[in-house]
């Protein structure tokens, strides 16, 4: 007796969409960059100058609540300075020290305190102010998993207009990956008032994840 050939199921097709997830978080963590720049005609005179300013700069950082490991040497640099005049050599006029440090800020609501005392004390530059989440894991996490619900609600559609229905998933690649923290203000605006604090607003972060993911259908 012959074996009756069994109909087999239809060929599995594919379906590949994308989706997009996004959390809006508040920073918890502020980063941001002060320095004392100083000429004098001598390298003594600019690095005993410099000195005593980032010494009177990290005491208005520690007094504000920043612990010294959160503050951190970016920059320190001499370069001589010249004179130039036609027909003559260069003359050597003094001399440019620079000295940067990096600061994180882990109470936000000190933040204005850590800019007002280090400008009180003699900062000459103030940039690169920035805020960020201390650990994004949660936020990331809930961003993906809304990425992959709007990646097959898309799917869903699209195999329903098909005919077809979603039997699993064949390949799934993100793309995208931690924001960027957010610079919120330039030293140039930050001019300060003699009787008021300077206010500093974080506002909010998105983070996003985008996903593109394949679904088999039959």
């Amino acid at each position: 007796m012959t074996d009756e050939l069994q109909p087999q199921p239809p060929e599995a097709g594919t379906i590949v969409v994308g989706g997009t997830g996004r959390v809006s978080v508040q920073p918890d963590l502020a980063d941001l960059r002060l320095g004392v720049a100083v000429a004098r005609p001598t390298v003594d005179a600019a690095r005993a100058e410099a000195a005593a300013t980032m010494e009177a700069i990290l005491a208005a950082v520690a007094a504000a609540g920043v612990d010294r490991s959160d503050v951190r040497t970016a920059l320190l640099s001499v370069q001589p300075r010249y004179e130039y005049r036609e027909n003559q050599p260069p003359a050597l006029t003094g001399y440019d020290l620079a000295n940067v440090v990096e600061v994180t800020v882990r109470d936000l609501a000190r933040l204005g305190d850590v800019v007002d005392g280090t400008l009180r004390a003699g900062a000459t530059s103030l940039d690169q102010l920035s805020f960020r989440v201390a650990d994004p894991e949660p936020p990331e996490r809930e961003a993906r998993l809304r990425a992959m619900a709007a990646a097959r609600a898309r799917a869903e559609v699209l195999a329903e207009a098909a005919g077809l229905a979603i039997v699993g998933v064949s390949d799934i690649v993100e793309g995208g990956g931690p924001p960027v923290p957010l610079p919120r203000m330039k030293a140039e605006r930050m001019m300060l008032a003699a009787d008021a604090a300077t206010p500093v607003e974080a506002g909010s972060h998105e983070i996003s994840v985008s996903v593109t993911v394949s679904y088999r259908a039959r």
